[in-house]
């Protein structure tokens, strides 16, 4: 392991955790600047999260063991997705585990250790939540990996990192169809799988509408506070890796310390750039009904899959 890639491994997770608040924080206040209202500031999440961490953990009887580890799980796949992940260096600190399948199984993992906590409860809002959220899941995860893959044909392999130098090395192939197909693609899983517009609503809490929030009802204090953080690490790693899979200029290639600080002001600000146009994106966007999701996600699958075809007849 070279230092390149131990400095990455460090920097990246302590990035994702500590700015991934504040990314949620810009995202409300340009939402709340649109709408006409004054906001609560950037630093609202992190008041949040301060709030529920000194409120008592309480678990709802007859909850198993399911519900009280899945925002321990939901937490800890996001890490490693964060500490193995290209977003600050162009090396991994643990390269097998950087693969391109390994990555969408972890955070698969996290998803449905949600959505057996939300079983877990017996309560309706929690079954109801689940059964939603495995109907986007089991449209989502299979685009994820197809949009990907189709990058990594022309490499040679599914390793993130690899994909990301060789877009560094040839800047031509982020306007080629297949870059673009798998693009749009991946920005659909994004919005389904953080729960945004259209796809679901964070800001709601109407029955009939609410997918990761009824799923996420019955947790309070702490175990709460684990579930929010990591919802908006998710978020930061899922932007990070459309960022940098399709534009990964100012990614550190070196151990120098200039290098290490670009490609560090370069995430945040990709990062911070894509949060502030999906906020945009989300004022001028009303909610799908729950049953023309199905079709908005099948037609990203679709993408997809054009874009594997592409990469093979435009290679």
């Amino acid at each position: 392991m070279s230092a390149l890639a131990v400095v990455g491994a460090v920097a990246q997770p302590v990035l994702v955790v500590g700015g991934s608040p504040l990314l949620v924080g810009v995202m409300r206040q340009v939402r709340a600047k649109l709408e006409g209202r004054a906001g609560a500031g950037i630093l609202q999440p992190w008041r949040d999260l301060r709030k529920l961490v000194r409120k008592e953990p309480i678990s709802p009887r007859g909850t198993s063991e399911v519900f009280r580890y899945a925002p321990v799980v939901l937490l800890s796949t996001t890490l490693v997705v964060a500490v193995v992940a290209p977003f600050v260096t162009v090396e991994s600190g643990l390269d097998p585990v950087a693969d391109l399948f390994a990555v969408v199984a972890l955070l698969a993992l996290g998803t449905v250790a949600l959505a057996l906590a939300g079983l877990d409860t017996g309560t309706a809002f929690g079954g109801m939540g689940a059964s939603r959220e495995m109907t986007i899941i089991a449209l989502v995860e299979p685009t994820l990996l197809v949009a990907i893959l189709a990058l990594s044909v022309r490499v040679g392999s599914t390793n993130l990192a690899a994909i990301v130098s060789s877009t560094l090395h040839d800047p031509g192939r982020v306007i080629s169809p297949v870059s673009l197909l798998a693009a749009v693609a991946l920005v659909v899983v994004i919005i389904a799988e953080t729960g945004r517009l259209p796809v679901d609503n964070p800001a709601t809490h109407l029955e009939l509408t609410m997918v990761h929030e009824a799923m996420v009802l019955e947790y309070a204090g702490p175990d709460l506070a684990v579930v929010e953080l990591a919802s908006m690490m998710r978020l930061t790693v899922f932007l990070g890796l459309l960022a940098n899979l399709f534009a990964p200029w100012g990614i550190a290639t070196a151990g120098a310390p200039a290098a290490l600080a670009v490609g560090v002001a370069a995430f945040a600000a990709k990062v911070v750039l894509l949060g502030v146009l999906l906020a945009v994106g989300e004022v001028f966007l009303a909610k799908l009904r729950l049953f023309r999701v199905p079709e908005l996600l099948a037609g990203s699958f679709l993408l997809s899959l054009l874009a594997v075809a592409a990469s093979f007849f435009l290679a």
